[in-house]
């Protein structure tokens, strides 16, 4: 080796394995090791060439300069150090480590007893100490060249308020696309590809949210049975993508995605997993962060350090209260921002990213880090705000800056939809923003991240078709997935040929759809919703890697016309700003511009009174958005479009009388989830009567002069249009 490379001290920083055209300078945080070995691979990983003492310990972090050595370098790493357990060290040598900062992985995890820093199956169990080396099992880290020429260098900034997100999996939206190379199929290549872009840009929505994609691990109980971390919230690589997303071992087939999104206008979002490690608790493997330093990286029980905080439910808990931990996360963030160019984060049980000892704490450690960041603050940060943990349920307790995933709106409109009692005065909440929850500290709307589905839970389609979940292909009896997923098979469990059952079953799917893209908030689409996917009633398809889960591009005609259907909804949504108002709605009445914001009414056209609203059989009600109301802290009268929505979930016709509305007294009729293809839209004054059809929604407009109605012209053309967009 000395003839070829020259070793020298190197520095602190940065963190990880950095080529700078001359060598490689490998740096690794352990406050608590007492001395770390590099081990160099061949190309494959299978054999290990030589191993480096780090010479160099400064602030805690071990480094060395290898003068020669380029891109494409196989490394990992043995980390020295006391094993004792009852005080929170687990480090052995024999394990070899992947560097928590590496940006490629060569190879997957192997599973196997040498994997465990203690002898499996030992009397004493995690306090004995396992001497075989783990070498040959472990996927080890690379060396890369991070250069790269972007086609489109610019950011993708679409503001919050046309925000709509598209959620998918990078291998389940292509695996079957049969446009896509079959190489290509289930990859960033894959997704890349225009057949997959031209159909995400043609829904209208704004930004597609990939499930997590940065290198994970597959259980070795779900190996056992011949299933696979499918959804990948199991994130053991935190800088790195993984291996089984790319048609070829290369980084730079990743930032061409991203490079290809940007070119149509379409934004990134990362969900990103830094709550846990696949490490699980002492009985776990030791795979990285357990042998570099577990004392550090690992929320650990105060009274008794053998054991894991464990708020997660899958073992442990990242400890972000250690400063070095807390430094890895965000370096983490900011590499996904400044190098691979992403647009935001979709945060896997973010309350854990802001818990303390104390506690959730939104002015904690990460959160407060966040906040200050410039290059987060450039990008898009979403919460899924809950954990196990106590005190988990967090919506509308992060700070400003944040978004979050609102269950209460899902939850909501599924009831409401359903036919539960009681459900309008919650309804009204979610409809307009949940301000309950979000209406402080200057936040905005669009803080409130609604959706009907998610990868989590049932299938738009298998929401109106299943009353009970059926998971029993996961192999553990139905007893995984929640139960209560306040579904509705309308009279059938799963597929049917009766007529009525499939007529009822796809106006509910509309209803869902457009309650969902025309609410105030940010709305999120689950792929494949648009067109009626369904996973057969598993609604926890986490371990489902095959035709359950992936997207089926086989679409029959009712899924072309609900993909149409959604389309005229998305256009509504962009074309009417009303729809997505900036400021939180309130009923009450501007004496100085004359205009509610918006009112709610009873089925005759009078606005609701208490009475109402405490009733808890009322089923149908309307809402109307005054367009002249102002748009924003300056006082003058708005030029947006007024519009009525008519919700109705009883099970038959319900007449509802048009209100009178000071602008005009003609109201022309742009949706009816009862009749989605129509050749013209047809109008009604003031006062006459509408039969809304029984489980069924509408949409209203006011007609108006001047720009806006040109618009209504333009929206009239689009609305009657059918085949045309199909083909799209």
């Amino acid at each position: 080796m000395a003839a070829t490379y020259k070793i020298s001290e190197g520095c602190p920083f940065p963190l990880g394995a950095t080529w700078d055209g001359s060598g490689v300078n490998f740096a690794l945080f352990s406050a608590h090791a007492t001395a770390v070995d590099l081990c160099l691979f061949d190309a494959d990983g299978k054999r290990e060439l030589e191993r480096i003492r780090l010479p160099e310990f400064t602030d805690e972090v071990w480094h060395v300069y290898i003068k020669g050595l380029t891109p494409g370098a196989v490394y990992g790493y043995r980390v020295h150090g006391p094993y004792e357990p009852d005080a929170g060290h687990r480090f052995n040598p024999n394990k070899l480590l992947m560097d928590p900062y590496a940006k490629e992985h060569v190879g997957r995890l192997k599973w196997g007893p040498e994997l465990f820093g203690y002898e499996v199956g030992h009397a004493d169990a995690d306090l004995s100490y396992d001497e075989r080396d783990s070498a040959a099992l472990v996927p080890k880290c690379r060396v890369v060249d991070t250069s790269f020429s972007w086609n489109v260098d610019h950011k993708i900034r679409v503001p919050w308020d046309h925000t709509i997100f598209y959620e998918t999996h990078v291998r389940g939206f292509t695996k079957l696309h049969p446009e896509v190379p079959e190489h290509e199929r289930g990859t960033f290549a894959g997704m890349a590809h225009p057949a997959a872009l031209d159909y995400i840009k043609s829904l209208g929505v704004t930004s597609v949210e990939l499930m997590p994609i940065q290198t994970f691990v597959n259980d070795s109980y779900l190996l056992e049975k011949g299933m696979k971390n499918y959804w990948g919230y199991n994130t053991i690589g935190f800088f790195s993508a993984d291996p089984t997303y790319f048609a070829r071992p290369d980084i730079r087939e990743l930032k061409r995605m991203v490079d290809a999104f940007h070119a149509r206008e379409l934004g990134v979002i990362l969900d990103v997993v830094y709550n846990h490690t696949p490490e699980g608790n002492e009985l776990g493997p030791t795979l990285s962060f357990k042998g570099i330093d577990n004392a550090s990286y690992y929320r650990l029980l105060p009274d008794n350090k053998r054991y894991y905080i464990n708020d997660t439910g899958t073992g442990n808990t990242i400890n972000m209260s250690s400063p070095r931990v807390l430094q890895m996360v965000m370096d983490s963030l900011r590499y996904w921002v400044t190098e691979m160019k992403v647009d935001g984060f979709r945060f896997d049980l973010a309350t854990i990213l802001g818990r303390e000892d104390h506690g959730f704490d939104e002015g904690g450690g990460f959160l407060d880090s966040c906040r200050q960041d410039p290059v987060l603050a450039s990008v898009k940060l979403i919460a899924e705000p809950w954990d196990c943990g106590p005190g988990g349920y967090q919506v509308g307790g992060f700070p400003p800056g944040w978004a979050e995933w609102n269950d209460r709106f899902r939850d909501t409109v599924r009831a409401f939809w359903k036919g539960d009692e009681g459900q309008v005065p919650e309804l009204a909440t979610r409809l307009t923003a949940s301000g309950d929850r979000f209406n402080k500290r200057g936040r905005r709307p669009w803080a409130s991240v609604n959706f009907i589905t998610a990868h989590d839970g049932y299938t738009l389609n298998d929401l109106v078709s299943y009353n009970d979940k059926h998971n029993e292909a996961n192999g553990e009896d139905n007893r995984d997935g929640h139960s209560d997923n306040k579904s509705w098979n309308m009279g059938a469990e799963g597929p049917t040929n009766d007529a009525d059952i499939i007529e009822q079953r796809e106006r509910q799917k509309r209803n869902f759809l457009t309650t969902l893209l025309l609410s105030q908030g940010t709305p999120m689409l689950l792929a494949g919703d648009e067109f009626g996917r369904t996973q057969r009633g598993n609604n926890n398809a986490y371990c489902q890697d095959n035709e359950v889960s992936w997207v089926d591009w086989d679409i029959d005609e009712r899924g072309r016309a609900l993909m149409v259907f959604t389309r005229k909804l998305i256009y509504l949504r962009e074309a009417l700003p009303v729809l997505r108002r900036g400021r939180f709605l309130s009923g009450e009445q501007n004496e100085e511009l004359g205009a509610h914001e918006m009112r709610w009414l009873a089925p005759d056209g009078s606005d609701l009174d208490q009475a109402q609203w405490d009733d808890a059989n009322m089923r149908c009600f309307g809402m109307v958005l005054d367009g002249r109301a102002q748009v924003s802290g300056i006082r003058k009268t708005g030029s947006d479009a007024t519009l009525l929505m008519v919700f109705n979930a009883y099970h038959d016709v319900v007449d509802f009388t048009l209100p009178d509305i000071p602008g005009d007294t003609v109201w022309i009729n742009l949706i009816d989830t009862n009749q989605p293809t129509r050749d013209e839209l047809p109008q009604f004054e003031t006062g006459d009567v509408y039969q809304v059809t029984g489980r069924s929604t509408l949409l209203f407009a006011l007609r108006a002069k001047g720009a806006m109605a040109r618009v209504y012209r333009d929206l009239a053309e689009l609305l009657t249009t059918n085949d045309a967009l199909i083909e799209q």
